[in-house]
């Protein structure tokens, strides 16, 4: 294959006149960290609450906790972004809608609001599992104590089921940092949709994906460390995700 490597590219000024190509890159960056994060808080937020409500003693709320899943975790990633990005304007009140479609960084605030929903039923999953995995005890126990059911779940429960599934939590956490690229589909530039303009620009595709990959690599690996890392600080001996001991004679 005859491709000319030009590494360089990412030094030049890029059609915006005010960037390089690099700069440009962690620009992008910058949008899908944001992007990532503020999902992400979304997602724990209803993913935690939903969780907790396929746990309570109260079938209504069980099967509405399910249905919730159901719905989110079977729709793809794509459909549902256009579904909130195209669809949602047109069926809400005329001037609520217009309002939706002029509101600054609208594809932002969709592919938070998108990835977030998706995200929380994958979320919802992992604290359901977290908490069945705790023995019946506990919860008996908090009850007995005086304590009501919400405070059970808030000061009993769900600390120690959040350490139980803290590693599955982080593979979900770095999910969301790589599904945010689907948002370039609404116009978001995040990294993914500004090495693709690079490569129209310049028609250096192999450097512009590269460059970006090797963008990506670093942060999941940064998270990856550093989740590790509090696994060992938060982890309960005796527990799922708990580090072995040595053995002491």
């Amino acid at each position: 294959m005859n491709y000319h490597w030009h590494w360089g590219i990412l030094a030049e000024v890029s059609p915006d006149g005010s960037h390089t190509y690099w700069q440009t890159l962690l620009l992008g960056t910058g949008w899908t960290l944001a992007t990532a994060l503020a999902a992400w808080m979304l997602a724990l937020t209803i993913g935690s609450l939903v969780g907790v409500l396929r746990t309570t003693p109260y079938p209504w709320l069980v099967r509405l906790g399910q249905a919730y899943v159901e719905l989110f975790r079977n729709i793809p990633l794509l459909v549902q972004m256009f579904l909130w990005y195209f669809v949602l304007p047109e069926l809400v009140p005329a001037r609520f809608g217009t309002w939706l479609k002029q509101l600054p960084d609208a594809s932002f605030w969709t592919a938070v609001v998108a990835l977030g929903f998706y995200t929380s039923a994958r979320v919802a999953e992992q604290v359901r599992a977290g908490i069945t995995s705790m023995p019946r005890g506990q919860r008996l126990a908090s009850l007995a104590l005086g304590l009501t059911l919400p405070q059970a779940y808030v000061y009993v429960l769900l600390p120690m089921a959040y350490r139980v599934v803290l590693p599955p939590l982080t593979s979900e956490f770095l999910n969301i940092i790589k599904n945010s690229a689907v948002a370039l589909t609404i116009g978001l530039m995040e990294l993914t949709a500004r090495a693709r303009a690079m490569q129209e620009f310049s028609f250096q595709v192999f450097e512009a994906f590269t460059a970006a990959t090797l963008i990506y690599i670093v942060i999941n690996i940064a998270v990856t460390f550093t989740m590790r890392r509090v696994e060992r600080l938060v982890a309960v001996p005796g527990y799922i995700g708990a580090a072995a001991r040595p053995l002491t004679s």
